[in-house]
């Protein structure tokens, strides 16, 4: 008889334990991680009435890479376009939160007498919650298009990205063996670098890379391709002193954004979910019940925190970025648990050797306590909400209502300086880390061996020009690019003060090219400082002066913005930004319409959602065509995607009366792509609304925009008719495309003239 490794044993002995143990939780309709983590005590090598591993050495080996598939296939469904649609409410919500909760952490720690490093990791464990889990829950219970679910998985994802930034810090102090600001500084540096270099460089290569290869690509080569990159860029972090963890999640973030990035995302599914079993039955095989037993107070202490801390601190963070309190509320008590990237933190302090073996189980079971209370806190957050808002005195009742919507655009009025900072910003940065990429990449690399086959200063001039010239259309773009921008052209016209500010922005880039050019020159002519300084000159006066420059600049930036975009031109996966409006919650969802729907083949009119559920249907997507606006006679088909516009117990409704799904997700589909927005428009005193009935100005055919609601005074008016008449001093809301809200005034204004 063939005598089997060790390892197969026990791989058999963990996935038949886990496969029974998930069952259960299915059946007791809890996360199936609590059944991996329930599988990995009851097989652990601590426990004596059950079967146990006897390979642990692989079984570590085995999680290690479960960890990197893990965060591979986080970054696969992590996008920074989504970084960037939830916008300033999760940021602010999220790291004031996380602040909070590693002070609490690391204070409470040093309290109880523990050393730096376990205050300091636990401190990190607290702070961080489970998307899996969360995401879990509001499906469970119907709740993932409601407003607050929004923010809450916006949180979730700044979190995400918080936490690799924390592994990255803790490993560094945990190797370093103290704190120092300057050293946390240069690591933050670092890490900015090589995350805008990878990011950048894998958006302009992998995408054309994947084109060029599709004909030649199925499911297998494909998988083999993408896990390929992964490790690779594993190595590459791990290389240059970052974690597996973060070399993983970058890779995964980087091919999200190709047109192949669902694709992958549902191929690395069963290898997420096999190496991501094994990792968090690894995590039960840690703890030890009778340190369960001898710790149990401190297990007390820590799940109290986050029941109490978690909610506190992120419903503070919410009420800072704008929102409502009740929204607040309910948002934060749906992330009071603790999550897999604790696991992942204990796992590294662990493997470094810097953390006591206690913490561990500790956090592990107060992650099951948290995870076993959590929807019960979420169903609890309606009431609780309802109750603080009965103690609030009238006087701040803007802390109740929020102050978010006064910080919105309005159709006529742009914050310009604002908008042009914050390209130029985030364009100077990127082309700037580039540079300095280039720079030493020649250093490394390149130049040894041509001044080696060169000896002499022709070797080093030769080296210099080619860094140079690579150098040229990202220098370029860095000093002009935004120069003629329509941002650009109102401030400058605008009036004279603004062209001071201007030019002197202009000149700051231009110090800022002059100094990267000086600092390559500097390398290889350490003794010759005025001839840099001329060449320096000379170089930029010539590089925005040369035509080729130009062209090769526009034509690298056009292939990056073609492949950061090839996704939404290629498919309609896109998320509206949802804004509120005041108190009432409002925002926007898309909804599929399921082939088994009641609603198939019946007209609005027939439908009439409007009465029965409070919402507004602004446009009707049905493959690649748009229906903004549509009318009563507009039909409902099978997988037509509605974008509609409501409040949560609106949208509820209206998901309830129109999906017919048990899945609790939406489809997703590949068409045309929709900018449904909200915006605000203040009615002048020399405007043509004035006393005007929405049906006289024909909003709706005249502008393709959707009137959701008026605010006149301290009233806020949604429930009106077509006979609706508008007075000056108004702010009506609308919705619709954002090309049409741009255009909204001028719309009515041809009406009249």
């Amino acid at each position: 008889m063939e005598h089997l490794p060790r390892f197969v044993n026990d791989l058999a002995l963990i996935l038949i334990t886990t496969g029974i143990a998930t069952i259960i939780c299915k059946y007791l309709k809890q996360p199936v991680v609590l059944g991996y983590i329930v599988a990995g005590l009851l097989i652990s090598p601590h426990t004596t009435f059950f079967p146990s591993i006897v390979d642990m050495e692989s079984i570590h080996t085995w999680s290690e890479i479960g960890i990197i598939f893990f965060l591979f296939a986080l970054g696969l469904e992590f996008s920074f376009k989504k970084l960037m649609d939830v916008g300033g409410t999760a940021s602010i919500a999220t790291l004031f939160n996380m602040t909070c909760m590693v002070a609490v952490g690391y204070t409470i720690g040093m309290l109880l007498d523990w050393s730096h490093m376990d205050s300091l990791f636990l401190g990190g464990m607290l702070s961080m919650s489970s998307t899996t889990i969360v995401i879990k829950t509001f499906n469970d219970m119907s709740l993932q298009k409601t407003r607050f679910a929004g923010i809450a998985f916006g949180m979730l994802i700044v979190e995400d990205l918080a936490a690799i930034l924390m592994l990255v810090l803790l490993s560094t102090v945990a190797v370093s063996k103290h704190f120092e600001g300057t050293q946390l500084a240069y690591e933050i540096l670092k890490l900015t670098f090589f995350i805008v270099i990878w990011f950048v460089g894998g958006i302009y290569l992998i995408p054309t890379f994947l084109k060029k290869l599709k004909k030649h690509l199925n499911d297998e080569t494909l998988l083999i391709i993408a896990i390929g990159l992964c490790l690779g860029m594993v190595l590459f972090a791990t290389y240059v002193g970052f974690s597996a963890a973060l070399g993983a999640f970058i890779m995964g973030s980087i091919l999200s954004e190709t047109l192949e990035g669902k694709h992958i995302e549902h191929m690395m599914l069963p290898l997420k979910n096999l190496f991501g079993a094994i990792f968090f039955v690894s995590v039960g095989m840690m703890i030890e019940v009778k340190v369960i037993a001898e710790y149990g107070v401190y297990i007390a202490l820590f799940t109290c925190v986050i029941l109490i801390g978690r909610p506190l601190f992120s419903t503070i963070g919410i009420l800072l970025s704008g929102q409502g309190l009740k929204v607040a509320v309910k948002a934060a008590c749906s992330l009071a648990l603790v999550g897999e990237f604790s696991f992942i933190i204990a796992t590294l302090g662990t493997s470094l050797g810097v953390i006591s073996k206690a913490l561990y189980p500790i956090i592990v079971a107060v992650a099951v306590i948290t995870t076993f209370i959590s929807p019960y806190m979420l169903k609890m957050s309606d009431p609780f909400a309802d109750w603080i808002i009965k103690q609030i005195p009238p006087k701040w009742e803007k802390l109740i209502q929020g102050y978010a919507s006064s910080a919105y655009n309005t159709v006529t009025e742009e914050k310009t300086w604002s908008v042009l900072l914050k390209k130029v910003f985030t364009f100077v940065v990127v082309y700037l880390v580039i540079s300095i990429a280039v720079i030493q990449l020649f250093k490394l690399f390149i130049n040894p061996f041509i001044i080696e086959s060169i000896p002499g200063i022709w070797g080093r001039v030769l080296a210099t020009a080619l860094t140079l010239t690579c150098m040229a259309p990202l220098l370029r773009a860095i000093i002009m690019k935004k120069n003629r921008s329509d941002e650009f052209r109102k401030l400058w016209d605008k009036q004279s003060s603004n062209r001071v500010a201007l030019v002197i922005l202009i000149l700051f880039r231009i110090a800022l090219c002059f100094f990267a050019v000086i600092f390559e020159l500097h390398i290889l002519f350490p003794s010759s400082s005025i001839t840099a300084i001329i060449i320096a000159i000379v170089y930029l006066a010539a590089i925005v002066f040369i035509k080729g420059v130009k062209v090769q600049s526009r034509r690298i930036e056009k292939r990056f913005i073609d492949n950061f975009n090839s996704k939404e031109k290629n498919a309609a996966i896109s998320s509206a930004v949802a804004k509120g409006l005041l108190s009432k919650n409002i925002h926007i969802e898309e909804i599929e319409v399921s082939p088994g729907s009641p609603s198939v083949g019946k007209t609005l009119a027939e439908l009439n959602f409007r009465q029965s559920t409070g919402i507004n249907i602004i446009t009707i997507i049905r493959g690649n065509r748009k229906i903004n606006i549509p009318d009563g006679k507009a039909h409902l088909y099978p997988h037509d995607r509605i974008i509609i516009c409501g409040s949560d117990d609106e949208i509820m409704r209206f998901v309830e009366s129109v999906e017919n799904r048990n899945d609790g997700e939406t489809a997703m589909s590949d068409s045309v792509q929709h900018h449904i927005s909200l915006s605000q428009y203040s009615i002048g005193e020399e405007s043509v609304m004035i006393n005007k009935s929405i049906a006289r100005l024909s909003v709706r055919e005249q502008t393709e925009c959707l009137v959701i609601g008026i605010d006149r005074g301290n009233e806020s008016i949604t429930n009106f008719s077509a006979g609706f008449v508008f007075h000056e001093s108004d702010v009506v809301w609308i919705a619709g495309e954002t090309d049409k809200l741009a255009s909204f005034e001028a719309n009515i204004n041809k009406l009249f003239n």
